[in-house]
């Protein structure tokens, strides 16, 4: 499940803002297209390589819930800073 919802977001960040900056800085539309294609299929590599093939294995037992929430905090202030930093050069 989190290597689906790690796509999903990577999908939608990359085709929606990367065209916008793509247009912005003067390619066309399928060149930043194009570009935010890549930059998704290079999300889904990297989400694979964390989340499928480094995966512990099923009979290791449960992980601690502290490191756990310290991933899961760490990840969302990832995204935050992320999202406020594709979303300040457009203002």
């Amino acid at each position: 499940m989190p290597f689906l919802v790690s796509v999903g977001l990577g999908f939608m960040l990359a085709l929606s803002f990367g065209p916008v900056y793509g247009l912005s800085y003067g390619l066309s539309l399928t060149t930043s297209l194009a570009l935010s294609a890549l930059a998704f299929a290079g999300v889904v590599a990297v989400a694979y390589a964390q989340l499928v093939r480094s995966a512990p294995p099923v009979d290791a037992g449960p992980l601690p819930p502290g490191p756990r929430f310290e991933r899961l905090l760490y990840a969302a202030l990832g995204l935050g800073v992320v999202l406020v930093g594709l979303t300040v050069p457009l203002l």
